[in-house]
């Protein structure tokens, strides 16, 4: 499909089931922005998720993001139980604003709900000039190392910093081995997982995609990941106010009260500590790591994908299609 078509496609599910066009928009953008990245499990398969939870009252389809600032750098942002996405999108904007004044500006994000992939996030600031760091908490999916029950999410971070001449550099990881969606993506199409993504409720190694939604994600690195899973909870839930991931209801399903997770952005103007020897500096850095065999910044792919979703469109597996095309008519 065309770029806009799928987003057009997208933006009439919603509207069909109680979101506002204005917020449909910006949750579509993000939707088929991450199917171009390669990042589908933040993709066309959360449409029909997404709206079912507005059909219910899970999500507030057309609750308008507030933002308040608190002091010369910080702000704090409500997403009111909506989608995240508008909520985000306000946070980008304030903060490339804010940054550019101060050096360094902030944004904790509360009553929000999925975010997708945060690269897309950072990169908005990045094209800005701005250097950014982004976390959010997810619905609980981890447990702490040792421990034997979910109580972190996957709880992923992305950062970007801006480049002269060239696209900017754009980290995205989950802190589990894979992002939870990959194993919906998967649960979607019938497939079983690679062993090593997740245990089953009993604590064991499973390569069935709705055993491992119903028990635990590994953490990427073991001990660190889990480590650096509870730095996130503390930014993005703590901070903000936001529910903890094991308070949080799921993202996939329409049954409960809004997840009610947090985000927290921080956005730094590179001129602040170096003036403009930042970019001369980072590109000093590109050139040892891409003069090094095979050795690739991350995000090449995602740019490859992007040229090649420009001249083909936008793929989308027959079964997402008509799963979508259902939801308009529900």
């Amino acid at each position: 499909m065309k770029i806009e078509d799928a987003e057009a496609l997208i933006v009439k599910a919603l509207v069909a089931n109680m979101v506002s066009e204005r917020n449909a928009l910006s949750v579509a953008r993000a939707l088929v922005a991450a199917e171009v990245d390669g990042q589908s499990g933040h993709g066309f398969a959360r449409v029909a998720a997404y709206s079912a939870q507005a059909r219910s009252g899970k999500v507030v389809g057309a609750a308008c993001p507030t933002f308040e600032r608190n002091g010369a750098a910080f702000i704090r942002v409500d997403a009111r139980n909506g989608f995240a996405y508008p909520a985000v999108d306000l946070a980008v904007d304030e903060l490339a604003s804010l940054a550019k004044q101060t050096g360094i500006a902030a944004a904790a994000i509360t009553n929000s709900h999925h975010c997708g992939q945060l690269g897309a996030h950072v990169e908005k600031l990045a094209e800005r000039g701005l250097v950014a760091l982004m976390v959010a908490n997810t619905p609980k999916a981890m447990a702490p190392w040792g421990g034997n029950k979910p109580l972190f999410g996957t709880n992923p971070i992305a950062f970007a910093a801006p480049r002269e001449n060239a696209e900017p550099i754009v980290i995205d990881l989950s802190l589990s081995k894979i992002a939870r969606g990959k194993v919906m993506a998967a649960k979607k199409r019938g497939e079983p997982i690679p062993v090593g993504w997740a245990l089953d409720a009993d604590g064991n190694p499973t390569t069935d995609a709705d055993a491992a939604l119903s028990g635990m994600m590994l953490p990427a690195g073991d001990a660190k990941g889990s480590a650096l899973a509870l730095i996130v909870e503390i930014l993005a839930a703590t901070m903000t106010g936001a529910n903890y991931s094991y308070e949080a209801t799921s993202f996939f399903d329409a049954d409960g009260k809004s997840p009610g997770v947090g985000q927290f952005i921080i956005a730094i103007n590179p001129n602040g500590a170096l003036g403009s020897l930042f970019g001369e500096r980072l590109e000093e850095l590109v050139t040892e790591i891409e003069g090094q065999g095979d050795a690739r910044l991350p995000g090449t792919r995602r740019i490859a994908a992007r040229a090649e979703c420009a001249e083909k469109g936008v793929p989308i597996a027959d079964h997402l299609l008509k799963e979508i095309e259902k939801t308009i008519s529900v």
